[in-house]
């Protein structure tokens, strides 16, 4: 297999194994592609556009949902968006110059981690919204505020969805859920940004590594949002904030003991 496609099989994979969990998809593909040799503008564009296969996952498992006329639920996606695209746009060339870099990640993990275990510990009653169907457009404007932390790579799109969420009233399920929905917009606007503000970076020849890329990350995310959901009906999320925490402090030792190629 060429070089590219084996890299491209390799974060595809990657990308969908962890868009969905609280443990940061872009940390793992930035410390990933600098493993692998896959680094530079364009493998950074690459990472942003296969989001989008691990987005049409979720259209196609929940596609019953989607393509009924659901005004509240698009009213709620919409608000839920527009937080972390204006400030995306704002300030996106700025946290890929100075964050896109392991230190900052492995950092983004450790805190992010930390909290993850702050929120588990407190006392969880009866939820002020059950399921994401009872949330209102000021729900989903939380919830969209929370999404903005992600902008820092290493702090977990749904992880901050999911935790912020949870802390606004929503019940483990319904932030879960809520936060797959809101990836559609999100994956789907950023990856075609991206694209077209660095299209001259490609040509057709790249056809292949977004293909495959892109389909390694629907196979990948498909199989983890089938189990997150059985995963979310009687466990909590600790085990990741502690994966979070103990990644954090390996890559830091390897940084340190110039070990890592980052």
């Amino acid at each position: 297999m060429d070089a590219s496609l084996l890299q491209a099989l390799i974060l595809g994979i990657v990308e969908g194994l962890t868009e969905f969990l609280p443990i940061s998809s872009t940390g793992h593909l930035i410390l990933t592609g600098e493993l692998i040799g896959a680094t530079g503008e364009r493998w950074n564009v690459f990472n942003i556009v296969i989001q989008t296969g691990a987005m049409l996952a979720i259209v196609w498992e929940y596609r019953a949902r989607f393509f009924r006329v659901d005004v509240a639920l698009y009213r709620n996606l919409f608000v839920a968006f527009l937080p972390a695209a204006v400030i995306g746009l704002l300030f996106s060339n700025f946290i890929k110059s100075r964050l896109f870099h392991a230190v900052p990640v492995a950092l983004a993990f450790i805190v992010g981690g930390a909290i993850i275990l702050l929120v588990e510990r407190k006392p969880r009653g009866q939820s002020r919204v059950e399921t994401f169907q009872e949330m209102s457009w000021r729900d989903a404007l939380k919830v969209g505020f929370a999404q903005c932390f992600a902008l820092i790579p290493g702090t977990s799109r749904s992880g901050a969805t999911i935790i912020g969420g949870m802390l606004f009233g929503l019940s483990r399920k319904a932030a879960t859920e809520f936060s797959f929905f809101l990836a559609v917009p999100t994956l789907t606007a950023a990856g075609a940004y991206d694209l077209f503000r660095h299209r001259a970076l490609f040509s057709a020849n790249d056809l292949p590594v977004f293909g495959v890329g892109s389909a390694a990350a629907f196979v990948s995310a498909f199989v983890v949002i089938r189990w997150l959901i059985r995963y979310v009906a009687s466990h909590d999320f600790r085990p990741f904030a502690w994966y979070r925490i103990a990644f954090g402090v390996l890559v830091l030792a390897a940084v340190q003991l110039s070990l890592y190629p980052g």
